[in-house]
């Protein structure tokens, strides 16, 4: 895909991490971007920085999101790129020490069901309710109308212990891309998913200023280089992955080699 200002793309928890960087790589190409976030003031910062829009959309809510794409496609235009970064989830061990009694515990059904819809079911609603705008489309180069990037999380790979609902979810959204690029072929979509390792980005840099030793540790965890990925790293491969139209069906690791161990 080629970027110009014909092109509009739409970033989920694009307010701040992974899909703020998302958001400023797609502006400086030229892309016009819409931003999906709960939060107001971060969102329309960024939306101000890019020359783009704010939407406040919950993820977890169909009616917001289909208003949200209303909007966004009534300021810029139905979209050609979707990047989904928001998630919601909890965490916990399947089954851990009960403080209260002595005992033992499980993580809840409705914990982990609220975990699912969060990461799994958010998903496809996004990536399925972008794809139906985008079918729309006059089709592109190679007959190309879009192209929708999911993140996952190294996560889905080795998950961690207390990651029950986490991994198994992201697991789910790794699942998710091979059939929806096989679903949508015909109409010129793909759709491919990224699974970062460890980014500084908000939570992990409080780690950083609460924590050192903590901080430190992390970033001696990753092989090469050793630091947390850098939130531009994850805007830059957005950019290749939607400018290269044979990248289809994949999922990706950008995490500097790490392999989680269990704890």
């Amino acid at each position: 895909m080629k970027f110009d200002n014909s092109i509009s793309a739409v970033i989920t928890g694009g307010a701040s991490g992974l899909g703020r960087a998302s958001a400023y790589a797609l502006a400086s190409a030229g892309v016009k971007v819409a931003i999906f976030d709960l939060n107001e003031d971060w969102g329309n910062k960024v939306a101000s920085d890019t020359g783009g829009s704010f939407h406040k959309v919950n993820i977890m809510d169909e009616a917001s999101v289909e208003e949200g794409f209303a909007a966004a496609r009534a300021a810029n235009g139905q979209e050609r790129i979707l990047v989904h970064c928001a998630q919601v989830s909890k965490g916990g061990r399947t089954i851990s020490k009960d403080k209260e009694n002595g005992g033992w515990k499980r993580f809840s059904t409705e914990d982990y069901a609220f975990s699912a819809q969060g990461i799994l079911v958010a998903s496809y609603r996004m990536a399925s309710l972008s794809a139906l705008g985008m079918a729309s489309l006059d089709p592109l180069e190679d007959g190309e109308r879009g192209c929708i990037t999911l993140t996952a999380s190294v996560a889905a790979q080795d998950a961690q212990i207390g990651q029950i609902a986490y991994g198994s979810c992201k697991a789910g959204v790794n699942g998710l891309v091979l059939p929806l690029a096989r679903d949508l072929m015909d109409l010129g979509i793909r759709c491919n998913s990224i699974m970062p390792g460890i980014f500084a980005t908000p939570p992990m840099l409080a780690v950083k200023d609460k924590a050192p030793a903590i901080w430190d540790g992390l970033n001696a965890s990753v092989p090469f280089p050793k630091r947390l990925g850098k939130p531009e790293e994850f805007g830059s491969l957005i950019l290749e992955l939607n400018r290269n139209t044979y990248f289809n069906g994949q999922n990706i690791r950008l995490d500097g080699a790490i392999r989680m161990p269990p704890r």
